[in-house]
């Protein structure tokens, strides 16, 4: 069987596009389309030498995880190389990745009927570079998804770089991180620590309707991630019970096994700490 890197030398795209059953022989797993497929898309997009790899970057939400999929979008473009940016329900709206720092830029919105490994054929069969993707808010993707991003790493050489939450808030894995960790050649967990309200190093993702945390219902809910700390109380103004307000809140795990929020310290805080008794009845009243 000959290799596809070896054997994209002998061939100019302008005249000749051997097929992907030319060059992979006899596979029985190949379909109809992937028969079909360029050789010209199977050219490994690393740099010389380089083998291509699939990493999952994760880590709790506040921890950069949008910067750096910016950054590293910019480092591998200022050296030449050519990528693709992906995101699924980012802060700031459709086809956009966004960081808190205030950085965004335009991308391709996944959606449950897309497929990496079309998306990739598509843009090499037309001439355009692709060399790495950049996958921003990972854990939504499906499994069948991740699946394909590891199937463009292996076949065609493309460095893939995903960035998302290991676990939602109610601490269960999202179907598409745990497939990333099982299929990823690595897994970094970012060094930025996000922080509790309470200083401490946050490990939980908690969920908030109108400033309470809640740790049932469904898995993805649009909720409102752009607050600052001194902005996490959610005011008697902004309490409606036909529209909550949603929210989400780092934790350190002390916290969100009590379930107490920003929202609820300042609560706790606010009011006088009572005795359990009357202090004025028991004062002698003929002291003094």
């Amino acid at each position: 069987m000959i290799a596809a890197r070896d054997t994209l030398a002998l061939y100019d795209v302008r005249r000749v596009r051997p097929t992907a059953l030319e060059v992979v022989g006899q596979h029985g797993s190949l379909t109809k389309a992937e028969r079909e497929v360029p050789l010209l898309c199977f050219q490994a997009g690393g740099p010389k030498g380089a083998v291509a790899e699939l990493i999952f970057f994760s880590g709790t939400m506040d921890c950069g995880k949008s910067t750096l999929a910016l950054q590293m979008d910019y480092n591998h473009r200022a050296r030449g190389r050519g990528g693709v940016r992906f995101s699924c329900n980012d802060r700031a709206g459709g086809s956009v990745i966004s960081s808190r720092l205030g950085l965004q830029t335009d991308a391709v919105e996944v959606i449950d009927t897309t497929d990496f490994w079309d998306e990739v054929v598509r843009r090499r069969t037309t001439g355009l570079k692709v060399d790495y993707l950049i996958c921003d808010e990972a854990q939504f993707y499906s499994p069948g998804q991740v699946e394909q991003l590891a199937r463009v790493v292996d076949e065609m050489g493309v460095d893939v770089f995903a960035f998302g939450i290991t676990s939602d808030f109610r601490t269960r894995l999202f179907p598409g991180s745990q497939r990333f960790v099982e299929l990823a050649d690595r897994v970094q967990v970012l060094q930025v620590e996000a922080l509790c309200w309470c200083g401490r190093r946050a490990t939980h993702n908690a969920r908030t309707v109108d400033g309470i945390m809640v740790v049932e219902g469904e898995q993805v809910v649009v909720g409102d991630v752009a607050r600052e700390a001194g902005q996490a109380e959610v005011t008697p103004e902004q309490i409606d019970a036909s529209h909550p307000v949603v929210g989400y809140e780092t934790l350190c795990r002390r916290h969100y096994m009590r379930r107490v929020t920003a929202h609820g310290a300042n609560l706790m805080a606010s009011r006088d700490q009572l005795l359990p008794f009357d202090v004025d009845a028991c004062l002698w009243h003929g002291a003094g």
